[in-house]
């Protein structure tokens, strides 16, 4: 497949990428040589194969929650550089 700088500037606008003049042949080559090895395995066999809809037939063991005790309020305020009787107090990191 052939990709043109004009289509190379496309697909960086919807990637939201910044793109500067002398790179956009390394990326155009680039991107060509990935389209057109995706290209070949257009040319495989794959009509008695499955789709997938998972990689791994691996399944996720998880544990039981078992409840128990858990630290008391006034203890874990306790050791907080600034709180007031019922929440910690941080620094405001959203403008």
């Amino acid at each position: 497949m052939k990709i043109d700088t004009t289509t190379l500037q496309k697909i960086a606008h919807l990637a939201r990428l910044e793109v500067k003049p002398e790179e956009e042949g390394a990326l155009v080559q680039s991107l060509e040589s990935v389209l057109s090895w995706m290209e070949q395995l257009n040319e495989l066999d794959t009509t008695d194969i499955q789709p997938l809809t998972h990689i791994s037939a691996e399944i996720n063991v998880m544990r039981d929650d078992i409840t128990g005790t858990h630290l008391p309020r006034i203890q874990a305020l306790r050791n907080a550089p600034a709180h007031d009787e019922v929440h910690f107090k941080v620094p405001k990191v959203i403008e």
